[in-house]
């Protein structure tokens, strides 16, 4: 065992007796950090504006502060981003994380050094939880990569700024940087095909161990070194045990994971976002992911089914449920103030609180009135992948409410297929009854011939990458949106449909 190796699984164990500490006192925990937000915020802007000062418990705290999304909150971030000092977090941010906007172009997401230190803290943690878990730790002498942006920051107002995964670059510790790949040179290229094959060239040689990132975009790593080296990459990495993710469910992409691999690794999954980190796997034999209650982050959650009424109720920890759909809502200690962040979760478990991502609370299709979140199309595709020995590289669902034909409507789903099922017809009754058999609400409209069952658009092997180059939404951490509610993604996809 080498030293390094000695020393991480010892660094370990100590992080988990810390981990423990607020794992078996998460009410408390989360009142410590709500009390603390408010007491540091009180004389900012925002909190003088919101009476910051008579907000002593949660129901104080909901009487003077609305939920608000960015755009309800932009007012307040212009101020910031224009360079004035104390309006939702005392001083200025250290960095912006810029991502794309909904409606109205770029968003500005402040990253104080309070939220910086909690992002690293916990992708640290993630690992080192992992190594106490499990006892490996040889990996750490290996070669680690992380599929991200570029690390090149701009500045505005004397404010740099970038993407998460840009702006986290420069937060490697000492320890791994000998081990971390590609080189910053590398890292820096803008073009992400180019940036993707000198990866390749880089990486082909090493003793890699560990390789992180947005599973589309490793996948597209993992496609170009095989046909780079014609090696499964498994047998090129021969030490390659762990895959860190984010951003997207790992679950429609494992079986194309493991072809390519040629072998199973064990896999983290992670939750973090530009607004902070809320949760990382946290065990090898459980579902779901630890949420983090001592990160500068006070949660609330409003169920899904009553978050368009007029005033939702909104949950603190004491009062959720398991197997309920929540929109997640966070304040945090970059100044972000009952900020809904658009995900929605769910509970797998409330010893310790552990969730699942289960969809975006703008992503969804209820066209019919069905509401079918992301979670059970991604299940749904599971089961019939599963059944049918097929697998996909990449899909959407889309209502189609008009058909030329004039018969029923139906959901559309575009579908680029690595390995066609044998029997298509099949495949299609098992997707179908998968998703009527998670979502009541779908299974009446079928069976009341209000909606005809679901039709397959197949897509051109690399008609996603097309789509996503044409929109500018390449790399990074960019990800194809599992369902919509209209016909624009369907429609843009359509030119690249196998006629």
């Amino acid at each position: 065992m080498s030293i390094k190796t000695f020393a991480a699984k010892i660094f370990a164990h100590r992080i988990d007796k810390r981990t423990q500490k607020w794992v078996q006192n998460p009410i408390a925990t989360q009142e410590k950090v709500f009390k603390e937000l408010i007491q540091k915020a009180k004389s900012t802007k925002f909190g003088k504006d919101h009476g910051f000062g008579f907000v002593h418990h949660h129901k104080d705290f909901v009487k003077h502060v609305p939920i608000r999304d960015y755009e309800e909150l932009k007012t307040y971030v212009n101020l910031v981003v224009n360079g004035e000092e104390d309006v939702l977090w005392p001083g200025l941010p250290l960095y912006f994380a810029k991502t794309s906007g909904t409606t109205s172009g770029a968003k500005y997401i402040p990253i104080t050094e309070a939220s910086i230190k909690e992002q690293v803290k916990a992708s640290r943690n993630a690992i080192l939880n992992y190594i106490h878990e499990t006892g490996k730790a040889d990996f750490v002498t290996g070669k680690m990569i992380f599929l991200q942006g570029s690390p090149v920051l701009e500045e505005k107002n004397g404010i740099k700024l970038g993407r998460l995964s840009g702006i986290s670059a420069h937060y490697v510790p000492n320890y791994l940087q000998k081990n971390r790949m590609p080189s910053w040179e590398t890292n820096c290229i803008e073009d992400w095909e180019t940036k993707v094959n000198a990866i390749v060239e880089e990486t082909k040689n090493e003793d890699m161990t560990v390789i992180a990132g947005i599973p589309s975009w490793v996948q597209m790593y993992f496609e170009k070194l095989k046909e780079n080296t014609n090696q499964h990459i498994g047998d090129l990495f021969k030490n390659f045990e762990l895959f860190i993710y984010g951003g997207v469910n790992y679950e429609p992409y494992r079986k194309k994971f493991e072809t390519l691999i040629g072998r199973k690794v064990a896999s983290i999954e992670l939750f973090p976002a530009s607004e902070g980190f809320f949760a990382y796997q946290n065990s090898q034999k459980e579902k779901g992911m630890l949420l983090l209650l001592d990160a500068g982050i006070f949660y609330e959650f409003v169920r899904t089914d009553a978050f368009f009424t007029e005033h939702p109720k909104r949950h603190t920890l004491k009062d959720v449920e398991i197997d309920v759909d929540y929109v997640m809502i966070i304040s945090t200690n970059a100044g972000l103030w009952a900020y809904n962040l658009g995900d929605t979760i769910r509970f797998v478990s409330l010893n310790p609180f552990k969730i699942v991502v289960s969809g975006r609370i703008k992503h969804f299709i209820s066209a019919f009135g069905e509401h079918v979140i992301a979670k059970e199309v991604e299940e749904a595709m599971q089961i019939a992948t599963n059944k049918t020995n097929a697998s996909v590289s990449e899909f959407t669902v889309a209502p189609q409410i008009s058909p030329e034909d004039m018969q029923l409507p139906y959901h559309e789903w575009f579908i680029e297929f690595e390995k066609t099922p044998d029997d298509m017809g099949k495949f299609i009754t098992h997707l179908d009854e998968a998703l009527q058999q998670q979502n009541s609400y779908y299974y009446d409209l079928i069976v009341g011939k209000v909606l005809q069952p679901l039709k397959i658009t197949s897509i051109q092997h690399g008609g996603f990458m097309e789509y996503m180059k044409s929109i500018g939404k390449l790399g990074g951490q960019n990800k194809v949106q599992r369902l919509s509610n209209d016909r624009k993604v369907a429609d843009a996809l359509s030119k690249y449909k196998i006629s």
